[in-house]
């Protein structure tokens, strides 16, 4: 069972299909409880309608500045109209910093593009994680969980040992799948992207941008069981342990404006997002909202001094969604 934050589905939004000769465009509002999404496609091909490379998406430099706004507490940040294609603030959006569980929107993306929902997971002993206040679902040898299951508990509640559950169905080994996601990244334009692990647990070889962070969320954002996951404020499930019994997941959204906690600028619909903190990368988040215009947004903090700071900064950055 999950509790869908259903205002925030109106949203229209344009989506990067892929950085090639081809082009393509997703339209919403989209319905959670429908299995009809208005969706509208278009590939172009001759060198005569090949579209420039970043037709469909934000391009920033590093700075973007904007006198009306200010996140000196953090070390990044970028807001970006998805729908006008353009960047609205950049603060060190290519500078290469840890994104702590940000990196689980790139686990997602993986995830979505290559398994199925269906598909049972069965935990090997690498999903024990030993590093103190990691984000756990408490996943034992042996446990059987759907992939579905595995990115909620991913996604919504960040549980680190789902990573490595996820990394393993699709690639066998973390390391191995460390080397799919920085091929996918590439693949997405993101070029300051090194990743070695599906969790974003610290390592210093481990690291992204604001705006390529920016690339993999618009990608992921193709994919429906995405959108809904990211909307959710609560679910609950059941899988099987190695002997059958059932254990139960009850487990709620990490992002305080879901939560209630925090409220957005009037005239924002926050939609939902991904949390991320670990000493090294400090407070992280990303974002995808609704403007009063229409417009919809999505939004990148990395390196902020601590949660409240965090939110200070993204609800500053909101506030030049009009």
């Amino acid at each position: 069972m999950r509790c869908i934050n259903k205002a925030g589905y109106a949203v229209t939004i344009v989506l990067l299909f892929g950085l090639t000769a081809c082009s393509s465009k997703l339209t919403m509002p989209f319905d959670p409880d429908s299995s009809e999404n208005s969706v509208n496609i278009t590939l172009t091909g001759g060198n005569s309608d090949i579209e420039p490379f970043a037709s469909d998406i934000c391009v920033s430099d590093n700075d973007f500045e904007k006198m009306s706004l200010a996140i000196d507490e953090a070390e990044a940040g970028g807001l970006f109209d998805a729908t006008a294609c353009e960047t609205v603030y950049a603060k060190n959006v290519h500078k290469q910093l840890n994104p702590a569980s940000l990196t689980k929107v790139m686990t997602a993306y993986i995830a979505l593009k290559y398994g199925h929902l269906d598909d049972t997971l069965t935990a090997s002993p690498n999903v024990l994680i030993t590093e103190s206040g990691a984000q756990l679902l408490g996943i034992k040898e042996g446990d059987r969980l759907t992939l579905e299951q595995a990115l909620n508990a991913l996604l919504l509640y960040s549980a680190n040992d789902a990573g490595v559950l996820i990394a393993e169905y699709l690639s066998g080994s973390v390391e191995s799948f460390a080397a799919v996601m920085n091929d996918e990244a590439v693949k997405l334009g993101a070029t300051n992207t090194h990743f070695t692990n599906p969790h974003g647990l610290t390592d210093e070889e481990h690291y992204t941008t604001a705006y390529d962070l920016y690339l993999m969320f618009n990608a992921a954002m193709q994919f429906e069981e995405f959108r809904r996951i990211i909307n959710t404020t609560e679910y609950k499930s059941t899988y099987k342990d190695r002997e059958g019994n059932p254990k139960n997941i009850e487990i709620s959204t990490t992002n305080a404006y879901l939560k209630g906690d925090i409220t957005p600028p009037e005239g924002v619909n926050v939609i939902g997002g991904k949390t991320g903190t670990t000493k090294a990368a400090k407070s992280c988040l990303i974002l995808l909202s609704n403007g009063s215009n229409g417009h919809t947004y999505i939004s990148v903090i990395l390196g902020s001094t601590d949660r409240d700071s965090l939110y200070k900064n993204m609800t500053t950055l909101l506030t030049d969604i009009h």
